[in-house]
């Protein structure tokens, strides 16, 4: 590991521990934080250190990946003076893994230029399992210079990956194609449920949708889950539901109507009232057999 120029990580969540383990398998070393505790003894078990605070990582590191929640995360972790930048810090360039609001990532990317801090979007496309595995596409907005630059990280981070443009260009991609990703999840749920009613097991279903044209990546990876009803999450409703809301919000700014996404958000919403919110979001099949009525 190269300790001299350790690699920071904030957020340890699902994404984040996947990224650290790919960071520490290429040879870095990485120094981790998230507010959860059970996190850092989770990350420091898996090879990485663990830092008591933000502060910590900032102070240690040139580089930053963040892996948190949403952009208010990120202009939080950003505007807290005590926090990642305080005086003292280390950082020269932040990489952001979260899927997040395309204006605000511009308006933080100037904000950083202006003090001398590189900006890179770089969200995953795919479950952590997938990121864990490399095989998620990594879509990257920035400066072409400051990505050539940390292409050795870039590397560890993902096996294949797409500069789409300039800083907010990439959580736009994120999210245009995350609502077709989802919309595939939504559907293929509707199927099994609709399948059921007419008699249809749901591992017959399974075996007729990924040997004919309706076969897709969510069949694939997803429709396993929603036979075995195992839901142990390896992404979430309740993060994908706050993508969702980001993409209604952006086309109703761009007057776009999304008739599929607004019920799509309707029925993740219910299932978070439900409980589910942090069920992987494969349980979105258990909202459609909840919502179904006995026949008159």
């Amino acid at each position: 590991m190269n300790d001299s120029h350790p690699i920071g990580l904030v957020g340890l969540g699902l994404v984040g521990q996947a990224l650290g383990k790919r960071l520490l398998q290429a040879g870095f070393a990485v120094r981790g934080f998230d507010l959860r505790a059970e996190a850092r003894d989770a990350f420091a078990a898996r090879g990485g250190t663990a830092c008591a605070t933000v502060r910590e990582v900032g102070a240690q590191c040139e580089t930053v990946v963040l892996a948190v929640f949403e952009t208010r995360d990120v202009q939080g972790i950003v505007a807290d003076p005590g926090g990642l930048l305080a005086p003292g810090s280390a950082v020269q360039c932040l990489v952001d893994c979260s899927t997040g609001d395309p204006e605000q990532l511009v308006a933080l990317a100037s904000q950083l230029r202006e003090r001398d801090i590189r900006f890179i979007e770089a969200p995953l496309s795919g479950a952590s399992t997938q990121i864990e595995a490399g095989e998620a596409t990594q879509l990257l907005g920035g400066a072409a210079i400051d990505i050539r630059e940390r292409t050795a990280l870039f590397d560890a981070l993902s096996r294949r990956r797409i500069h789409v443009g300039p800083a907010g260009m990439a959580a736009k991609a994120k999210l245009a194609t995350n609502l077709v990703l989802g919309l595939n999840r939504a559907v293929l749920a509707e199927g099994f449920a609709y399948a059921e009613t007419l008699g249809i097991s749901p591992a017959m279903f399974l075996e007729l949708v990924l040997a004919t044209p309706a076969r897709s990546a969510a069949a694939e990876v997803k429709g396993p889950m929603m036979v075995s009803g195992d839901f142990a999450p390896q992404s979430r409703i309740r993060q994908h539901l706050k993508d969702v809301d980001l993409m209604l919000a952006s086309a109703r700014a761009a007057g776009q109507p999304l008739p599929l996404s607004e019920t799509h958000a309707s029925l993740m919403r219910r299932a978070v009232e439900s409980g589910d919110g942090d069920l992987d979001n494969a349980a979105i099949v258990r909202q459609w057999r909840r919502e179904r009525t006995p026949p008159n």
